[in-house]
């Protein structure tokens, strides 16, 4: 499992996502999880950010979820009309 940072925001998110990215070449072949349950602070970017580790882990045959997403998250995403096509997923 990976971890998303406390504080994604436009000024963070090209080091977020190389981090991640580098992170996800190196997960199991079963799938991409990412816990944000320490995700803090943070606007739009962090959507692009997690739709970005999707197309990267579809892109090696991988599955791909967002664990503990913090409820402003998920509104974020259902604001932007993304929440669909993002695997949220509220198991612990």
């Amino acid at each position: 499992m990976l971890l998303l940072p406390a504080k994604v925001t436009l000024a963070e998110a090209r080091d977020a996502l190389r981090m991640l990215a580098q992170a996800l070449t190196r997960e199991p072949d079963g799938g991409a999880v990412i816990d944000a349950s320490g995700l803090q602070q943070f606007d739009s970017a962090v959507l692009a950010v997690l739709l970005e580790c999707q197309r990267i882990a579809q892109a090696w045959g991988r599955g791909f979820a967002v664990r503990n997403a913090p409820a402003k998250l998920l509104a974020l995403a259902r604001m932007y009309g993304v929440d669909a096509l993002l695997s949220f997923d509220s198991a612990a």
